[in-house]
């Protein structure tokens, strides 16, 4: 009986987890976990958050957090090894009072922005493996990225890039310049830190390095363009 209980739990977890993230390929994502905990946090409902298509944010968005956040986003399957090993390799040598390093890509964070709840548990970080394999699968990178940008916080409240595009610079999604989309990127490690409304001087040197870095990240493919990481990679960006 037990076994039969688990049997038919397992199925229904893995059939409705597989049924939201098909059904996220196609709908927008209007409101995510996070949200809903920082409204009980605050005690406020008031969030700000407008869901655009990708084609409707400034073409260096994507670009700015490939520099700033994941870099092979691209090339990578969910998972980019390499940063995995360098950043245990750092936390290690800092030992445990030292300053942690991650290696989360984007697919990572959107998986746990959509799907999951902050925190760093061992089953939060399952959970959000398994959900990046899935919308690895299942939603092509465009998509992705378009998620990402539309539900990743980015300052008190705020939520995505046209709801940050409005109350921090007074303008939509597809005006921000590539100074402004740098900026943005610049606070993502602590964007309810770091603000891009009134940013320091340390956020203005970030921008300084993000605004570097994408010189060699490729513009970012529209959906259906082939994409060849032998000539994109390293080239310089226009």
């Amino acid at each position: 009986m037990i076994k039969k209980i688990v049997r038919w739990a397992l199925s229904l977890f893995f059939a409705s987890t597989i049924l939201a993230v098909v059904a996220y390929r196609f709908i927008p994502v209007y409101v995510t976990p996070l949200m809903l905990i920082r409204c009980v946090q605050t005690g406020s409902l008031t969030i700000h958050h407008h869901w655009v298509p990708l084609e409707q944010m400034s073409r260096h968005m994507p670009v700015a957090v490939m520099a700033s956040e994941d870099s092979h986003f691209l090339l990578h399957h969910g998972f980019d090894f390499n940063a995995i090993g360098s950043a245990a390799k750092r936390n290690m040598a800092n030992g445990k009072g030292g300053k942690r390093f991650g290696a989360s890509t984007i697919s990572q964070q959107t998986a746990k922005n959509v799907f999951l709840w902050p925190g760093r548990s061992w089953v939060r970080k399952g959970f959000e493996v398994y959900f990046t394999a899935l919308i690895e699968v299942f939603w092509s990178k465009q998509r992705i990225m378009e998620v990402y940008l539309n539900s990743i916080e980015m300052g008190d409240r705020i939520y995505g890039v046209d709801a940050c595009a409005e109350y921090n610079f007074g303008k939509t999604a597809d005006a921000l310049t590539r100074a402004d989309c740098a900026l943005i990127a610049a606070t993502l490690p602590n964007p309810r830190r770091f603000s891009s409304k009134e940013p320091s001087a340390y956020m203005r040197k970030r921008q300084r390095q993000i605004m570097n870095n994408m010189r060699y990240i490729p513009s970012f493919p529209k959906e259906g363009e082939d994409y060849d990481p032998k000539t994109a990679v390293g080239s310089t960006y226009k």
